[in-house]
């Protein structure tokens, strides 16, 4: 079983802001086969889980803990489903990413991204595959926090659906295919994502 978690933060007033991609993405999984969130079992915190069963089962889940703590649902999600971390792929969003590009790697540091830390100190280990979707850095003068939980501009808007399909695509290749895969279909696509 593959484990595909998308960071964000709950809660209305976070629903539609760059911080929270990582749901949108999981969601959208989430539509395209029609499975329901429930929450996770009680052995693991608060969480979002939906289940995709046949030949590449596929748990997702929204941890609900706030994006600085997103790593306790991880970890617990890990252990009680029994997943390496390798099986793991954690979606997140990437200021340092131009909006609609992505990077897919398969291990890494966590750079400046809190739920990332979260994540690697909770599992102790930098060595699981994470998709970054970029929302930009925004205006310069602008406080970064600010930023990730603003929401995106009407221009961005008209791109986003096709920008979370395309990141949903990704992260179901990881599910089907692994992080190499992806990594070579995405990293460099033609697209848009080309990342630096």
């Amino acid at each position: 079983m593959k484990l595909i978690v998308g960071l964000g933060n709950p809660g209305r007033e976070y629903r539609d802001t760059r911080h929270n991609v990582g749901f949108l993405v999981v969601d959208e999984i989430a539509h395209r086969h029609q499975l329901t969130w429930a929450m996770a079992p009680s052995q693991v915190p608060e969480a979002f889980v939906a289940k995709k069963f046949g030949t590449d089962p596929v748990l997702l889940a929204k941890p609900l803990t706030f994006m600085n703590r997103s790593g306790d649902a991880v970890a617990a999600l890990a252990r009680y489903y029994d997943i390496a971390a390798s099986d793991l792929l954690v979606v997140v969003d990437e200021v340092d990413l131009a909006f609609v590009k992505l990077r897919a790697r398969a291990r890494g540091s966590p750079g400046t991204h809190n739920g990332l830390k979260s994540v690697v100190e909770r599992l102790g280990t930098t060595d699981f595959p994470r998709l970054r979707l970029g929302v930009g850095r925004g205006d310069a003068r602008r406080d970064l926090a600010d930023h990730v939980l603003s929401t995106f501009e009407p221009g961005e808007r008209a791109e986003l659906e096709s920008f979370i399909a395309r990141a949903a695509d990704a992260a179901e290749m990881f599910a089907a295919e692994g992080i190499s895969k992806v990594m070579n279909a995405y990293n460099s696509d033609p697209a848009g994502s080309e990342t630096e």
